[in-house]
């Protein structure tokens, strides 16, 4: 029996770039957490209504910070600040923006006690997430291999081999989510 390697490498190197993906896409939300410190990454989601087309904000304004705890919207095109304001109120930043006519300012409070362990909770279910996640794309992976091995296209040796390498794959990104973690959430904590 001949095995299909490039048919089960295909298998393995899909599980593992769904894998980079889940930490990456984990890494992306952590970035756009909300510390009480300014931070441009918390409009990346933010779409505005540019002339019909719905834009990022980052692609048709300035975005500045301001003395660590202001960040200014400063849009190309004036005739856009109602827009932009209306787009940041509607989005999910949890700050009410100011227009003063020229920019717009966000303007963020110092984290309380309370708001620092609802944040860390939200860390804590967006890790439970990723791990919940990437034990699918195992789960993805192996019964893959299973119909493989049913069908006599790897046999039950190889199958263990290939078992492993999953599993392997699978515990290293577990343990690189534990740590983004166990760093936001010190982040999260540190005032």
């Amino acid at each position: 029996m001949a095995v299909d390697m490039e048919k089960v490498e295909m298998i393995l190197l899909e599980g593992e770039e769904r894998t980079e993906k889940t930490i990456s896409v984990l890494k992306e939300n952590y970035i756009q957490i909300r510390l009480g410190r300014a931070n441009p990454h918390v409009l990346d989601k933010v779409m505005v209504d540019f002339y019909g087309q719905p834009t990022p904000v980052n692609q048709m304004s300035n975005i500045s910070v301001q003395d660590g705890k202001c960040l200014v919207i400063a849009p190309w095109d004036k005739s856009l600040l109602k827009n932009v304001e209306k787009a940041v109120l509607g989005s999910n930043v949890g700050i009410t923006p100011t227009n003063d006519g020229n920019v717009i300012r966000l303007v963020f409070p110092d984290l309380t006690e309370e708001r620092r362990r609802d944040i860390s909770k939200q860390v804590r279910k967006m890790g439970e997430d990723a791990k919940v996640a990437i034990r699918n794309i195992r789960r993805d992976v192996l019964d893959t291999l299973k119909k493989m091995k049913t069908n006599k296209e790897v046999s039950e040796d190889e199958y263990t081999l290939f078992e492993k390498d999953v599993n392997d794959l699978t515990n290293k990104a577990v343990e690189s989510i534990d740590k983004l973690q166990a760093d936001k959430e010190k982040d999260v904590m540190t005032v």
